[in-house]
């Protein structure tokens, strides 16, 4: 893993709780690794959201010159870093490459003239809300949504940070939506007859209406247009509508936090598919998606973990994966949550668990990325 950076994420979230950016931390031991890394990752780049490359603790050198950085990446500067004459003789060569930039821990110090920055990280735990920012402010350290409600209050433009996993309330009764999902759910694990299933669907037409977008999205690659459940099923099958119902379930919360969720638990477990193709057999892979898309069930229907899966009919490795049984798609769910950390301690520990590589784990990241990024929930 050496000749590899890894990579982990955390994402950008504006003032309507929305995911507007992804902001990518790469794990290197010199800027040439990190170049070199995330050129190697062009043809699965994330192109749906804006994308902040951080290097971490490395100083910014000429090894930056030679990466194509995409369009939609904004490399992020650290404020100490601008004390460096070399850093300020670099910026302009890279702007004059169409690199973008944001300033990182900024604490409202004078900064050299000439420079555009598109977002500024503040850390919010130490440093207050800097009375003249050079460019729109992100609060990052935040511990949970109350304390996001009262950045965005300060005059925050939006945050950084998983914070939005904290401070839920725990809602009484589920959404119409979300028992009528179960309940379709709940029928195709019991192979129902399409007649049964069809008939519970057509009483909800948005839902009917999602479903059919969903498989029809160029994320799903069909050659023709699904247009109607029965032709779904004929096309998809039992496990697959399934699969698909599951990802409506994790986007029909009535929380205004839904969506950063709901992108969450689909990169979850479309990581997880991705990076268990080497572990388990095709038709199993399926269960991998849905135990990283329901890893969030908890906070997504508002209630804890075992009153969730307990409406629900699941296949028995993922239902002892999710209530922390030690199932056998544990080491991989674990693997997924630690590509969200800030360090990358807990990264090289899982991934040294399944001896897979930096790059096998970061192109199942990126993809997964993509994946979430196609896929509408509105």
């Amino acid at each position: 893993m050496s000749h590899t950076a890894l990579i982990t994420r955390e994402p950008v979230i504006n003032q309507h709780r929305r995911i507007t950016a992804n902001r990518l931390i790469v794990h290197a031991d010199s800027v040439e690794q990190a170049v070199s890394s995330l050129d190697g990752l062009a043809d699965v780049w994330p192109e749906q959201h804006m994308v902040s490359v951080s290097l971490h603790h490395l100083l910014p050198d000429r090894a930056l010159l030679e990466w194509l950085v995409p369009a939609n990446t904004m490399l992020e500067i650290p404020t100490a870093a601008l004390g460096y004459p070399e850093v300020q003789a670099l910026l302009p060569e890279l702007a004059g490459q169409n690199f973008q930039f944001n300033l990182s821990w900024y604490q409202g110090q004078a900064l050299p003239p000439e420079r555009a920055w598109r977002f500024v990280l503040v850390d919010a735990r130490h440093d207050p809300l800097p009375l003249d920012p050079p460019g729109l402010t992100l609060a990052w350290g935040l511990p949970d949504l109350q304390a996001f409600d009262a950045a965005i209050e300060k005059g925050y433009t939006g945050a950084s940070g998983w914070f939005f996993l904290d401070g839920l309330p725990l809602a009484s009764t589920l959404a119409p939506s979300q028992h009528q999902i179960i309940q379709v759910l709940n029928l195709i694990r019991k192979n129902a007859e399409i007649r049964e299933i069809e008939a519970l669907l057509k009483q909800d037409v948005a839902l009917s209406y999602k479903l059919l977008r969903y498989i029809n999205g160029a994320c799903f690659g069909l050659r023709c247009e699904i247009q109607s459940f029965r032709h779904a099923l004929t096309i998809l099958g039992y496990d697959k509508l399934w699969k698909w119902l599951s990802m409506l379930l994790v986007s029909a919360s009535r929380d205004s936090s839904a969506a950063a969720l709901m992108q969450t638990s689909i990169v979850r477990g479309r990581f997880m598919e991705n990076i268990a193709a080497s572990f388990f057999p095709a038709d199993e892979l399926d269960n991998l998606f849905i135990t990283g898309a329901f890893s969030l069930l908890d906070l997504l229907l508002g209630t804890d973990m075992p009153k969730a899966l307990s409406r629900m009919q699941l296949p028995g490795p993922v239902h002892e994966t999710l209530l922390g049984q030690n199932g056998i798609y544990t080491p991989f769910l674990q693997l997924a949550g630690a590509l969200e950390a800030q360090s990358k301690l807990g990264l090289q520990e899982a991934a040294a668990e399944l001896h897979l590589t930096a790059d096998q784990i970061n192109r199942a990241h990126l993809e997964a990325l993509c994946f979430a990024g196609t896929l509408q929930v509105s």
